[in-house]
């Protein structure tokens, strides 16, 4: 009999939609026969606490025994408010829930009438909302005050029941640099707070109705890490026959060098990197078929000693034989849309739910210095092709019955975005989707356009320092005026670009973090970027800059490694600016500009200590991207029409006129009837169908052959640019 699996996501990650590596997971042993179930119980233990009984016991933590894990003396003046408001918030936390799970849309109404929702020191901002937001409609407003209403609700619980909650996280801080295990060992012996207590209801009840004979516990960030131990935790204490095995991002980066057992006393198991042929492993050895000498990549402690196991030489499962991810246990219509911040594309990670896929394993550059490029997740690459992707999508939207898609890639490939683009077009499926990309120059403008039409809203890619000295010593393989061109081809195909941006690299001077400020200020002035934030660098064990710090410029100075996790390090940098002092003025800066607004503010005058002017030239973005020089197409490039054949008629005097009839207009083009008829005859081929595209050597050889004329001729002609601005594509 087959071992039965139980996939977990541990609080707390996301509330607007489900992590998806347990929908991987579960898609692959789909594939193998193995019965498995998955729980997010991030979102299950939010709709707990946050409900009319839920917050009962918030507020009356003694009347049922449960105590707050840190008592409290003195509220303070907000809590003392929420608390006050007690009964308000009773009657209404139900309404709100439904209305963000989009069942109750008429409440907007109420809740923007700022009379039904009690309000505490988060609604302080609210002055501010319609110069940060703009006109919003009543839906998206309200949407935005009842998230300042939960985010109240989280802050009394923080000071009042569990210091460690987060909507988005739980503990964080003690899953961050946590290079000796020790801190997270005292509290996982405290006593339970109120959360830990929920969470553990809510396991049971999984438990019980799967009966499953191995929970695995996927864990992608530090804020998932101590929900996943007190899983382990209560799992050990009452059901010491169910084999735990943890895994996930978090592990792959920060528990490479695990030496401490006592972590084995939560998990039977830890696996690394890409867990299908990890996990097939292990649950052929749990089932006594396998000896631990067959295991991959995977610890488990023996004799009291951590053990690592990768003896097995088998290569692991390609990304076309994974399965397509399975979101079946998963409460799909309970998650929670909400409007946390301005930020137009931190918007899409909270607003709406998004089915999660990936386009390709690994990342097809692998070079940048500050990245985990040393790791399997980047370091090996293998895309799949296009049409297996549109299978699984179309397998997804079956399942989910969501048709948004965030493809996670590091940085999705321009070719296979192409070639992606292309199918969802030729199955003519209806697809909005989001991606992480690089500023290549690939990304041409007829390429974002094919990129719009096939259902893209938004990119996100690395801008980071915004130097070119630096950019090349990250080895970003890009420039500042090439990022300018591409985010420029991106915003006229009507798709909105986030930059990300960072500060603090290794040797940035306080002259080219301003120098950097300025260009994101043209950047954004130009419209062509229309999101971004600053990041911090970190440097982190497995990247160039951590193996080798010196090459960089900079002095590691810790943490000592005890045990634990290993991946951030901290540093000094002799060379650099004192980058901390810019945090600040960087983000307040970037708050305006993505409004619109202080274009014309100083920026010295962001900083409230003396920094160097900026040395950019005024008119740097708007000059790069002016500058374009439109090539030859290569032979191989392919020639696409995103429109209707046309209908012609014969005028006087020799003149055809052609007739497009699409969506939103009609238009008309005047030109020679042998041009018009040869139009007639190839746009057919070149619209996006069964048979594959033309290359632009093919339609040139047809040109040429059919009326005896120099094509190129053709291309400079306003035939040829009124076509291409119509919907003739280049890619």
């Amino acid at each position: 009999m087959k071992k039965k699996i139980l996939f977990i996501t541990p609080p707390f990650t996301q509330l607007n939609t489900p992590y998806p590596a347990t929908a991987y997971l579960k898609g692959f042993l789909n594939t193998k026969g193995y019965p498995s179930a998955q729980a997010d119980l991030g979102i299950e233990v939010i709709l707990e606490v946050f409900s009319k009984t839920g917050l009962e016991r918030v507020f009356n933590l003694k009347s049922d025994g449960v105590t707050s894990s840190h008592p409290v003396t003195e509220l303070s003046e907000n809590a003392e408010r929420i608390l006050a408001l007690k009964a308000d918030y009773l009657a209404t936390i139900n309404p709100v829930i439904s209305f963000l799970q989009n069942k109750n849309p008429t409440l907007a109404h109420a809740i923007c009438t700022r009379s039904y929702l009690p309000e505490a020191s988060r609604f302080e901002q609210v002055e501010d909302l319609e110069w940060a937001f703009g006109t919003m409609g009543t839906h998206d407003k309200a949407r935005h005050f009842a998230t300042l209403y939960l985010e109240d609700l989280g802050d009394f619980i923080t000071e009042v029941v569990d210091p460690h909650f987060g909507f988005s996280r739980y503990a964080e801080r003690l899953g961050s640099t946590a290079s000796s295990f020790d801190e997270m060992e005292r509290e996982l012996q405290a006593p339970d707070s109120l959360i830990a207590t929920v969470l553990k209801e809510v396991l049971e009840k999984h438990i019980a109705a799967q009966n499953p004979d191995i929970i695995c516990l996927s864990v992608p960030f530090p804020g998932n890490l101590y929900g996943a131990f007190k899983c382990g935790q209560y799992v050990k204490q009452f059901y010491p026959n169910i084999k735990i095995i943890m895994g996930g991002g978090y592990a792959n980066t920060e528990l490479r060098s695990l030496a401490d057992a006592r972590v084995f006393d939560y998990f039977d198991f830890i696996c690394l990197d890409d867990g299908e042929a990890p996990l097939l492993h292990l649950i052929e050895h749990i089932a006594g078929e396998k000896g631990a000498e067959n295991l991959k990549r995977t610890y488990s402690r023996i004799n009291g000693v951590v053990c690592y196991h990768n003896a097995n030489t088998e290569l692991d499962i390609p990304q076309r034989e994974t399965g397509t991810p399975d979101y079946a246990d998963l409460p799909l219509d309970r998650y929670l849309s909400v409007i946390e911040i301005a930020n137009p594309m931190h918007r899409l990670w909270s607003d709406g739910r998004w089915n999660k896929l990936t386009l390709a394993h690994g990342c097809y550059w692998g070079k940048c210095s500050f990245c985990d490029v040393t790791l399997d997740y980047i370091q090996r690459y293998e895309p799949m092709s296009a049409a297996l992707l549109c299978d699984r999508i179309e397998a997804i939207i079956a399942q989910t019955g969501q048709t948004g898609f965030h493809f996670v890639d590091e940085a999705a490939p321009p070719a296979l975005l192409r070639d992606l683009a292309l199918e969802i077009l030729r199955r003519r499926l209806t697809v909005t989707w989001w991606t992480n990309i690089r500023f290549e120059k690939s990304f041409t403008a007829d390429l974002c356009r094919l990129l719009a039409a096939s259902g893209c809203i938004a990119v996100s890619g690395g801008l980071e320092v915004a130097s070119d000295r630096l950019l090349a010593l990250m080895k970003k393989g890009v420039t500042v005026a090439q990022v300018a061109r591409v985010a420029n081809h991106f915003t006229e195909a009507g798709i909105m670009v986030h930059a990300y941006l960072m500060y603090g690299f290794p040797t940035q001077t306080a002259q080219e973090t301003m120098d950097a400020l300025e260009m994101v200020r043209q950047l954004f002035e130009t419209g062509v970027v229309q999101s971004g934030f600053w990041h911090r660098f970190a440097m982190t064990a497995h990247s160039p800059v951590g193996l080798d710090p010196a090459a960089f410029g900079v002095v590691e100075t810790g943490p000592a490694f005890a045990g634990f996790a290993d991946n951030d390090h901290w540093h000094d940098d002799p060379t650099g600016a004192d980058h901390d002092l810019f945090a600040e003025g960087l983000r307040k800066a970037l708050f305006n500009y993505m409004h619109g607004v202080c274009f014309d503010f100083r920026l010295t005058d962001w900083f409230d200590f003396k920094v160097p002017k900026p040395s950019v030239p005024k008119s740097f973005i708007r000059k790069s991207i002016e500058k374009f020089d439109e090539k030859i197409p290569k032979p191989t490039a392919l020639i696409v029409w995103n429109g209707p054949v046309p209908i012609a008629t014969l005028e006087e005097e020799g003149i055809a006129r052609l007739v497009f009839h699409q969506k939103k207009e009609s238009w008309e083009m005047e030109t020679f009837p042998e041009i018009a008829q040869w139009l007639v005859d190839v746009l057919p081929q070149l619209q996006i169908g069964p048979h594959p595209p033309m290359t632009f050597a093919e339609l040139q050889k047809d040109f040429e052959e059919h009326l005896e004329s120099d094509f190129h001729e053709l291309m400079f002609s306003e035939e040829w640019l009124a076509m291409k601005e119509m919907g003739l594509w280049i890619i």
